[in-house]
């Protein structure tokens, strides 16, 4: 795949996605178009599966809209209410201090660009920039495992890191398509392009992605690639 290929792709993946169940903090920022939960989802959604975030979400959003009504939460609740996400008792304490830290830094306002939501506890670049894009609407590339994975299979990106893999697609992706890739490729991650034994025969991208190609050249019954040396 080359940058040439992503208006193509984008629309196998948007296609995908429609078809499937969207991510959990997608449907946080669908049903409440509020940043604030949004980013209490995403905070709880860290390493830990949609059904269970969801659950915590379902919990968590029954006691807490807003920063002050956290503020009034014991920790010990908090963790009470979001386990058994993965880290419960770090989440908690970071939820717990996120009120203050809103106060004295921003004035309670919860600011909406990467740089100043990765002032806040428990908030990373990855976080911050989900919440800039499903919050408020704003451009903005999030690099979660599945697009550092999926991304660097397609030969898209060659990087090392996500945070390599964010200036990398910063460089080529379009700026209309930053806000939903998240969306798309974590969805598509989960369900079809798997960190390990990836569902290939039948994807989508098939035809875009050199990790495939190779699969079908080794394959048994198939002539292999001649090796020199």
């Amino acid at each position: 795949m080359t940058c040439k290929d992503i208006p193509a792709v984008n629309r196998l993946l948007k296609t995908a996605f429609h078809s499937m169940r969207a991510p959990i903090v997608d449907l946080i920022a669908a049903q409440t178009r509020d940043p604030f939960r949004v980013l209490l989802g995403t905070i709880l959604s860290a390493r830990t599966r949609d059904a269970c975030t969801a659950e915590a979400c379902k919990r968590l959003f029954a006691r807490v809209t807003t920063p002050d009504a956290l503020r009034r939460i014991p920790q010990d609740e908090l963790e009470r209410l979001i386990f058994p996400v993965g880290f419960y008792r770090d989440k908690a304490r970071h939820l717990k201090a996120l009120p203050q830290v809103l106060e004295q830094r921003f004035g309670g306002v919860l600011p909406d660009t990467v740089e100043e939501l990765c002032e806040l506890p428990g908030v990373g670049r990855k976080t911050a920039d989900l919440v800039v894009a499903l919050g408020f609407d704003k451009p903005a590339i999030c690099v979660d495992v599945h697009v550092h994975r999926i991304t660097n299979r397609l030969g898209l990106v060659n990087t090392k890191t996500p945070f390599e893999t964010e200036m990398a697609l910063r460089a080529c992706l379009p700026k209309r398509y930053w806000k939903t890739w998240n969306s798309y490729l974590v969805a598509f991650g989960q369900t079809r392009c798997l960190p390990r034994n990836p569902r290939c025969d039948g994807c989508p991208l098939a035809t875009f992605c050199p990790s495939y190609a190779g699969k079908k050249r080794d394959a048994p019954g198939l002539p292999k690639a001649s090796r020199q040396g």
